[in-house]
């Protein structure tokens, strides 16, 4: 079992910097460029189903990239992105410093020490969260040999990855928030473990 792990393409409150976390943002024509671009570099990939978290952005994400194709196409809770609670539509600075927002700079330079905002989720719901829909997947031996394509968020994305590869939350982000569209491929081995093959690969790239 093979797994196309995708963020969503570009949105407008990604373009004004705002917390998105679990509101419907649609794409933007930037997004669906990238996501068209990205359907392109893939098209040589023989999906046999896909998974998507139900927000918008991701679901039209997953719809571009599978135009064309007889391929099912799941909507799963569990891979909807973190929930920033009565946070979400603010907008934040990736390099703010800790004093001037303390929440948002643990938020990505602390993720270990990161307290979320009234109605927020944790890093570990989070993981735990999308941990769960890995761990289901192990047990659909239908499935086994099959190509998946899984259709997500940044926060989600990288939640998924710390899954895979055992990584503590204090490392959470590892080379940062992955880019609009990019692509990480897991598989399943013989030994029932998930193992990563590509890290944020952007197949729109040359196109």
């Amino acid at each position: 079992m093979r797994l196309y792990i995708i963020r969503h393409g570009e949105t407008p409150w990604n373009v004004e910097l705002r917390l998105q976390g679990q509101t419907d943002i649609e794409l933007n024509e930037n997004g669906r460029k990238l996501a068209a671009r990205t359907a392109i570099g893939m098209r040589g990939i023989p999906f046999d189903l896909a998974f998507t978290s139900p927000l918008c952005r991701a679901v039209e994400t997953a719809q571009i990239i599978l135009d064309g194709r007889q391929v099912p196409l799941f909507r799963e809770e569990r891979i909807k992105e973190i929930c920033f609670g009565n946070m979400e539509g603010v907008r934040f600075r990736r390099d703010a410093d800790e004093d001037s927002s303390p929440e948002f700079y643990c938020f990505f330079h602390a993720p270990d020490r990161y307290v979320p905002a009234r109605g927020g989720e944790t890093f570990g719901e989070l993981c735990r969260r999308t941990g769960d829909f890995l761990d289901e997947l192990k047990t659909k031996t239908e499935w086994y040999g099959k190509n998946i394509l899984v259709s997500t968020h940044g926060a989600a994305m990288r939640a998924l990855l710390a899954n895979v590869m055992h990584t503590p939350v204090e490392s959470f982000w590892g080379k940062g928030v992955p880019k609009n569209c990019a692509v990480s491929i897991v598989e399943l081995n013989s030994g029932q473990e998930w193992t990563l093959k590509e890290l944020d690969k952007l197949y729109y790239e040359n196109i």
